[in-house]
């Protein structure tokens, strides 16, 4: 990657340079992160300062009832944390007899919230600071209220359109019968004194204690499966990482439950392709970049669920540099095909990264699922919970179909990039579907085109849909475009500003001679900041 003075793409930013940096969806969320750089702490600690307060600031995509993973570098290895929740035990394939999908919405669709349970993790083995101390500028903006930045505003507009029927969500985030508008201020003090429970206890009360028994009680008086059990049985795994190279450098992500994999089979696939020989605004690396992503998406719907129940097809088969040579054979660099590559739901999610002048750096994601996620709000709490049982199949021949304490199908999915020297880059693009081709398209663009953070960010994305489709953003250009429609590819036009369908990025990237470069999307709040 080499830091560029001037940007073809559209943007008011520059790479952010510095020794000690994060980068986060909200600025209010970075800043809080960089507070703890500031107090001595380490990337560790900055990444969950941000995740907590981002519960706070950012509802519309995530939750102190959310999920949560990440990668870290600790300046000698790469560590893998699934802190994703499993369904009740009360969830046999039985409850959900009739149903022709997973409900989206209310109880039925909430797992075990694991977010939680990964900031704990993440603090006793690797922060420096209390783990209190790492909650207070987030409790500040829930008692006090803080205000709401505008591309938050219009998620939570949207929001409130089809969440107010759910229980307690209108008492919560739509007082006044509406969401509240760009600039205004919004507090939660019921969230407050929740994060204070969670600060004080080092988490132990959201799964064994005061806030546990809450969320079991509005549960059973919605008759939902949630329950004590449930929740004490949670924890977090460090779960290592899987990884592809392609030529110098090296993808982490996240094994299954996750879709990450699908990003390593893209990249994988691509090395088998002519892509290296174009330009990465070339018609035709974009289209092997699709035909690639098709492929991969179709193996990970297919099979990627709990990994204690993937036996028929395991990770290191979807992997195997032979399978994916053979599946690169199938890719027609004239023509688009259909595949037969789903599309999974959109989701609502957040992305943050952390760096410190140790060299520690932090990849870490948070997401409710769908925006507020199933718009439950525990009564008394402040607290909405996320809908991740929505990702569970009703197909009886899928190893993700819904069953007891298991873990459904995951979108979200923190990426991390090493080279010979070690770590390189922490990535995430957050955004459902967009996740794993998002990883895809930042890779190429700093690793083999050598763009900077912030043009990668910044650069005109595409998001396989169904079939043929391909939605792409406007800010294509128009060559682009036909040259794409004149292979096959049935194009969907949509507004980067307003769809929100092509995620957020945030990135960090080592440099050569000390400290790092970070890009943060302009089509979210947030901000890369550092000293």
């Amino acid at each position: 990657m080499q830091l560029c003075s001037s940007n073809p793409y559209p943007s008011r930013r520059s790479a952010v340079l510095a020794d000690n940096i994060v980068a986060t969806s909200q600025p209010l969320a970075a800043q809080a992160g960089l507070a703890m750089l500031a107090r001595g702490g380490n990337a560790a600690d900055a990444a969950i300062a941000a995740a907590v307060t981002l519960t706070v600031v950012e509802p519309t995509g995530n939750s102190v009832g959310a999920d949560a993973f990440a990668i870290l570098w600790d300046g000698e290895a790469v560590h893998g944390l699934n802190a994703s929740g499993r369904s009740p035990a009360g969830w046999t394939p039985e409850r959900f007899a009739g149903r022709d999908s997973m409900p989206m919405l209310g109880w039925e669709s909430v797992t075990v919230p694991g977010a939680v349970s990964g900031w704990v993790a993440i603090s006793e083995r690797f922060g420096k600071l209390p783990f209190a101390t790492l909650f207070e500028p987030a409790i500040g903006y829930a008692e006090h209220g803080f205000p709401v930045s505008p591309k938050i505003a219009q998620g939570w507009a949207r929001g409130v359109g089809y969440l107010s029927e759910q229980p307690g969500f209108a008492e919560t985030f739509a007082p006044g019968g509406r969401a509240p508008a760009a600039g205004e201020r919004f507090a939660n003090p019921d969230l407050a004194r929740s994060l204070r429970l969670i600060a004080e206890t080092g988490g132990k009360d959201f799964y064994e204690g005061e806030l546990s028994e809450a969320i079991a009680a509005a549960a059973k008086v919605h008759g939902a499966a949630m329950g004590l059990d449930d929740l004490a049985g949670h924890r977090a795994d460090w779960c290592g990482t899987i990884s592809k190279g392609f030529d110098d450098v090296t993808l982490h992500e996240i094994p299954p439950n996750g879709q990450g994999i699908a990003a390593l089979m893209a990249l994988g696939l691509l090395s088998h392709t002519g892509i290296r020989d174009l330009a990465p605004d070339d018609p035709r690396a974009f289209h092997l970049q699709i035909e690639a992503m098709k492929l991969a998406l179709r193996d990970a719907e297919a099979y990627v669920a709990d990994p204690g129940h993937m036996t028929a097809v395991t990770a290191d088969d979807l992997l195997d540099d032979g399978y994916l040579a053979g599946r690169a054979r199938l890719i027609d660099p004239d023509r688009a095909q259909d595949f037969g590559a789903g599309a999974p739901k959109r989701g609502g999610t957040v992305y943050l990264t952390a760096a410190d002048a140790s060299g520690m750096m932090v990849s870490f994601i948070q997401s409710n699922y769908a925006g507020f996620g199933s718009g439950v709000v525990v009564p008394g709490t402040g607290i909405h919970l996320q809908n991740r049982g929505w990702g569970f199949s009703l197909d009886p021949g899928s190893p993700n179909r819904v069953g007891p304490r298991k873990q459904p199908f995951h979108t979200i999915i923190p990426g991390f990039l090493m080279g010979p020297e070690g770590a390189r880059m922490s990535l995430g693009v957050m955004g459902g579907p967009m996740q794993a081709q998002g990883h895809l398209q930042m890779v190429l663009r700093t690793q083999l085109w050598d763009q900077d953070v912030q043009m990668a960010v910044d650069a005109p994305r595409w998001r396989v849909t169904e079939g043929l489709g391909v939605a792409a953003e406007t800010t294509l250009p128009a060559e682009t475009l036909e040259a794409l429609a004149a292979l096959g590819h049935a194009l969907q036009l949509e507004e980067p500003d307003t769809a929100f369908g092509f995620g957020g990025a945030q990135l960090i990237h080592r440099l050569e001679g000390g400290g790092y470069a970070a890009g943060s999307d302009p089509r979210k709040d947030g901000m890369a900041v550092g000293f």
